[in-house]
């Protein structure tokens, strides 16, 4: 018993250690003299750094923003996407009207779209917001698409002949029946729009994670920017983790 307990020790503590041997090699880097101490700073210098910030308030401030920016278009986006997904699945007028279309510009970057959404909403939060939503509105419109259309087609004929409404349809069969998939697929959307609104705010916006690694390299700031890089990967990683921590638990009734 004591035995078998002392071996999970290494194994809960092996997803640490790529990040500790990271740190390490960082350190280690830094301490070499490779690089000036102004390119390549060390990770303590940007721990005192991120607490600093913290102490200072302007950590808290720039994630609240990005947060934020994030929650609102992530609504929006994935709203529109479960829509166009469920519309289209079921109507093969509307796949045919819309989803050429919707693949075609699935396939565009979505920080492509920053030139011309900065030209009609300028740099303003709703350029932000908007970034997201676009982000988050193809994943979700694909695996809602293909989540229903994976269904048995016997299931829509015995809902036909028993003459069950749209409302009923999606409530009690499309619904329950299509978790997983748009589960997935809003975990892979709000992780990716994270991602996109980073970006976004790197090249405009007055406050968020984005914009405090631009004024820190425009400053020349190593630490801010290295501070930034590590809060953006840890808030990526909390929203990958728990939305599977969402997907597992609102998913176990499959493997009962």
């Amino acid at each position: 018993m004591i035995a078998a307990q002392g071996l999970r020790l290494p194994r809960s503590l092996s997803g640490a250690l790529p990040l500790l041997a990271l740190l390490l090699l960082w350190q280690a880097l830094a301490m070499s003299g490779l690089l000036p101490a102004q390119v390549l700073v060390p990770p303590l210098r940007v721990s005192d750094t991120l607490i600093a910030m913290l102490r200072s308030g302007e950590l808290e401030r720039h994630v609240g923003d990005s947060l934020w920016r994030l929650a609102a278009g992530f609504a929006i986006g994935a709203s529109a996407g479960l829509a166009l997904g469920i519309v289209a699945a079921l109507s093969r007028w509307a796949e045919a009207a819309l989803w050429p279309m919707f693949l075609t510009i699935w396939q565009v970057p979505v920080i492509a779209f920053v030139p011309l959404l900065v030209l009609f909403l300028g740099i303003d939060e709703s350029f932000k917001i908007a970034i997201v939503a676009i982000a988050a509105f193809f994943p979700v419109a694909l695996a809602t698409f293909d989540g229903i259309r994976s269904l048995p087609p016997a299931w829509f004929e015995v809902a036909r002949i028993y003459r069950t409404t749209l409302p009923d349809l999606i409530r009690r069969i499309l619904i329950p029946a299509t978790v997983p998939a748009v589960l997935t697929g809003l975990r892979v959307a709000v992780t990716r729009a994270w991602v996109v609104l980073v970006a976004a705010e790197l090249l405009a916006a007055d406050s968020g994670i984005g914009q405090m690694m631009e004024m820190g390299r425009q400053l020349f700031q190593i630490d801010v920017v290295m501070a930034g890089v590590v809060v953006s990967g840890l808030i990526g990683f909390l929203l990958d983790y728990g939305a599977r921590a969402v997907e597992r638990r609102a998913t176990r009734w499959k493997s009962a």
